[in-house]
């Protein structure tokens, strides 16, 4: 064995890290805008060649009907989640109507006004409408401009042969399942800790269309006659035009036990807002949200990383993590790297491995709420600062710098990087090392090279993000998909048509009844 690898394996006190282990299983979930050829959003339907958004597994809708998303499904290997993902792009891309595109970038295209911004609708069926209902809320609690952002969430869970092994390794007495969802909040609570790293290497929005500024208070400066920036800034998605909103600033959610968790946000879903209670639940005889709670849903808490297992279709999701546990975890705050087609590649795919191993295998004290808003205060300094130099961050009460702390996180995350690879790889540490270069040099971001080109090119915000889109659609155009993969993204969107049309002709209550009994829902 290599001597890196016996220092990694001492370095996190194992004896062993099986070969079998390295088969992470990881999932991507990438939204996109889809708009007309001169870069404003799309006016139309979600197309029906796509199938339903409602039932589909792999093509589905966001807040919007033109905010697209795609989804995989599992994989062990990082260029099948890849392959799989460029094939939906290719499928959903040659069915678009009117020559559109999909967006680039993570912050949105131009945009007159909030009216121009469709809701997404799922069918006549209850679930759907609650669907519908649910974005309604969103766009009056938040505003619409804000649910246009586009994101990646990355799924990733260690292998299921893992888990017996590792627990007894660690000499754990409870259950398998109490063990992994132990497991698996100790990951969520480093993760917390040193997400920060994530938002610095991979942030990607640090310049806006000022038509999205409309109408909000903001601090941002002019870059051009078109666009606003923060200099420094990494990824204003994450900041207070994006994510962070003031009515969910004051929540501190515990992720030390999963019934903290799940208390947590069944609380904030049962406290009445004193503005949405204002707002009101209906407006002549139209709906205007879920209820008048703080989170009309467990998903509308903007978590920058969530526990998630797979359920039932409209099963609630604290309701299955309390009755099977946390079977992986969602990582929420990557933005879309407009120099990339898929907006994301193998090498960052590497390094979240990496990073989120690190978090797993890492000592994970118990977080307390003075830890919980000291992250988030990070977390806010590198989303609007982090390329400044001599930036420095709290841990642990105590101020260090950002490059110190990168540093020392780096040395880390290399040994877990090097357990991934193995005796007989290299291609983790090498992600890893790549990653590190731009700890040393700022203008190796992705958010200062999207700052740089725009500059070079005299290019607003709009115009970089219609120039990549435009790049990213030829690219697209001379990919070829396996007759195989065509005929099953055929039979799929074929048969989630038909899958709605059942759902909806399911239902034996009206929408009414079915909302009340959805409010009265709570965890025996």
């Amino acid at each position: 064995m290599s001597t890196q690898y016996n220092e990694s394996l001492a370095h996190f006190s194992l004896p062993v890290f099986k070969p079998e282990w390295v088969r992470v299983v990881r999932g991507i979930e990438k939204e996109s805008l889809r708009v007309t050829p001169a870069g404003r959003l799309a006016q139309t339907d979600h197309p029906r060649a796509l199938g339903s958004a409602l039932t589909h597994p792999y093509i589905t809708t966001d807040y919007s009907e033109a905010l697209l998303e795609l989804i995989t499904p599992t994989a062990t290997s990082i260029d099948e989640c890849l392959q799989f993902l460029a094939d939906l792009h290719n499928f959903a891309l040659a069915r678009l109507p009117d020559q559109e595109m999909l967006w680039a970038a993570s912050m949105p295209c131009l945009l007159e006004s909030e009216a121009q911004i469709p809701l997404a609708r799922y069918g006549s069926s209850n679930l759907g409408r609650l669907k519908t209902l649910y974005r309604e809320g969103l766009g009056h609690r938040y505003g619409r401009l804000m649910q246009t952002i586009a994101g990646i969430h990355y799924n990733f869970s260690m292998p299921e042969g893992f888990w017996p092994e590792y627990r007894a390794l660690k000499g754990a007495k409870e259950s398998l399942q109490e063990f992994q969802t132990g497991q698996y909040l100790h990951l969520i609570r480093n993760y917390h800790r040193y997400s920060w790293l994530l938002v610095y290497l991979f942030g990607a929005s640090p310049a806006v269309c000022k038509c999205f500024t409309r109408g909000r208070s903001h601090d941002l400066e002019e870059f051009d006659s078109a666009t606003l920036f923060k200099p420094y800034a990494t990824c204003l998605r994450m900041g207070n035009l994006g994510y962070k909103s003031e009515a969910q600033k004051s929540l501190f959610v515990c992720y030390n036990e999963l019934d903290n968790y799940i208390e947590c946000l069944q609380e904030a879903m049962s406290i009445p807002y004193p503005a949405y209670e204002q707002l009101g639940l209906m407006r002549g005889q139209n709906h205007l949200q879920i209820n008048t709670n703080l989170l009309q849903l467990e998903n509308e808490f903007y978590a920058t990383i969530r526990p998630k297992r797979v359920g039932d279709p409209g099963q609630r999701p604290l309701e299955v993590l309390r009755d099977q546990g946390i079977q992986y975890v969602e990582v929420r705050l990557l933005d879309l790297n407009p120099f990339l087609p898929l907006g994301i590649d193998a090498e960052q795919i590497r390094f979240l491995d990496a990073f989120l191993l690190f978090c797993l295998l890492s000592e994970s004290p118990e977080c307390h709420r003075e830890e919980y808003f000291e992250n988030e205060r990070n977390l806010a300094e590198v989303v609007n600062q982090g390329r400044a130099e001599g930036l420095l961050l709290n841990f642990q009460g105590r101020e260090i710098s950002l490059q110190e702390w990168g540093r020392q996180l780096f040395a880390q995350i290399m040994h877990s990087a090097s357990l991934l690879d193995g005796t007989g790889q290299q291609a983790h540490q090498q992600s890893v090392a790549a990653q590190q270069a731009k700890l040393l040099d700022s203008t190796l971001t992705p958010s200062a090279q999207m700052l740089q080109a725009m500059r070079a090119d005299k290019l607003s915000f709009s115009a970089f993000g219609l120039q990549q889109t435009k790049i990213h659609g030829d690219y697209f155009s001379k990919l070829a998909m396996s007759p195989e993969r065509l005929q099953e993204f055929t039979r799929v969107s074929a048969d989630s048509l038909q899958q709605q049309a059942e759902a909806e002709a399911a239902d034996d209550i009206d929408f009414d009844e079915f909302l009340q009994q959805w409010n009265s829902f709570t965890l025996a």
